[in-house]
């Protein structure tokens, strides 16, 4: 298992503008399935940087395209879409998930926001009639987003790390919080699994998002992920060998 600093690490969201009242995110995880969706929204949605998350007391990256540096999890908008799309490339280990989570939803809760959805891939044993995206979701964000969709539930399980804090602290505050999840293989980034997940929001908040690009460039979204994705493959001993989805 990786080691974890003896100083704990902390994380800061910095914001240059006001947040929508819904915050979607995608995270490095395994099939890095959530993380190609968000990113997939933010060019499509032509969102712009508004701020990103500052970690401390954690080994980090610094992700580069053509030379420019750029902070490994970051937020974007833009004025007139109440969305706000939160893009995490560091991994952020099971251990440290509620520390990551209580920042960001102390953000949150400061700013307003009124609900979060996080697009997850899970790596679970499924049958080919199962290649579509549930949702584990609170009661209220059940009733306001879900009540006229075909979204089914995820059936039992359980969640872990950031995933978890993040639903625990929807069931006990008023903020609306779901989290969306797919099956995923072991290809990374799982291309096929984060379209799907792109239709899922885009059906449930109408943002008008064409997911045909995203199977389309699949290739270089591959090789822009590589590395990412092996760093991801190395961590994955930090997480929970039990997990279960049915």
């Amino acid at each position: 298992m990786a080691e974890i600093p003896s100083r704990r690490p902390t994380f800061e969201v910095s914001h240059d503008a006001d947040p929508s009242d819904v915050l979607l995110a995608g995270f490095s995880a395994y099939g890095l399935a959530g993380l190609t969706a968000a990113d997939y929204l933010v060019d499509h949605l032509d969102l712009e940087p508004t701020g990103h998350v500052r970690t401390e007391g954690l080994p980090t990256i610094t992700p580069f395209t053509n030379g420019e540096p750029r902070h490994p999890t970051r937020l974007f908008s833009r004025p007139d879409l109440d969305v706000t799309v939160l893009v995490g490339e560091l991994f952020v280990p099971v251990q440290l998930g509620e520390a990551f989570a209580d920042a960001v939803l102390d953000w949150t809760e400061a700013e307003g926001v009124a609900e979060v959805a996080v697009l997850a891939g899970v790596p679970m044993a499924h049958a080919p009639d199962d290649h579509r995206t549930f949702y584990v979701a609170t009661e209220d964000y059940r009733t306001g987003r879900l009540a006229d969709s075909d979204v089914p539930p995820m059936g039992s399980g359980f969640l872990d790390g950031t995933n978890a804090a993040l639903i625990e602290r929807g069931i006990e505050s008023p903020l609306g919080a779901a989290v969306y999840v797919t099956p995923v293989h072991a290809q990374a980034p799982d291309v096929e699994a984060a379209v799907r997940l792109v239709e899922t929001v885009d059906m449930v908040y109408d943002l008008d998002v064409d997911s045909g690009p995203l199977r389309e460039f699949a290739a270089e979204i591959e090789q822009h992920y590589a590395e990412l994705a092996e760093r991801i493959e190395r961590k994955e001993s930090d997480t929970p060998n039990d997990r279960m989805y049915m």
